[in-house]
C-alpha cells in the first residue's frame, strides 16, 4: 500500500478533525493536545509551530523531539489493523495517534490513555 499521500498530509489540517472528534464526545482540545505533547515530546510552544508552518505527517512525527517510549503499550485496532502491527514506522506513529484520539472519544480516562 502506497502512503505517501498520507504522509504529505499536514498535520494541520488533521489536527481540526481530530479537534472536534473529541470535543463532541465531550472531551476537550487540551486533552487532546495533552496526548499529542506525551505522543511526540512537544511541547506547547513547538506543537504550536508545526501546527503553524503547516508540516506535513511525515516531517511533523521525524521533529518529535522524542517518541514516548511507551507507545509500545499502545495496542488494539485502528482502521481495521492491529497497531501493533504496522511494519511501516511514520505509518505506525500516526496511527498511534489515531488510536490515543480514539480512546479520549471514547472516554478513557487520561490516565489510561497515558499509559500510567
Amino acid at each position: 500500500m502506497d502512503n505517501t499521500r498520507v504522509f504529505k498530509m499536514a498535520f494541520a489540517s488533521v489536527y481540526p478533525h481530530y479537534i472536534s472528534k473529541v470535543e463532541r464526545k465531550g472531551r476537550t482540545k487540551e486533552e487532546l493536545r495533552a496526548i499529542i505533547l506525551w505522543l511526540t515530546g512537544y511541547d506547547e510552544r513547538t506543537l504550536q509551530q508545526q501546527i503553524d508552518r503547516e508540516v506535513d505527517l511525515e516531517t511533523f512525527f521525524a521533529r518529535a523531539p522524542r517518541i514516548n517510549p511507551n507507545v509500545s503499550k499502545i495496542t488494539g485496532v485502528i482502521c481495521g489493523v492491529r497497531v501493533e502491527e504496522i511494519e511501516d514506522k511514520l505509518m505506525q506513529q500516526i496511527r498511534y495517534l489515531d488510536k490515543l484520539v480514539d480512546e479520549l472519544a471514547k472516554g478513557k480516562s487520561m490516565d489510561k490513555i497515558l499509559r500510567k
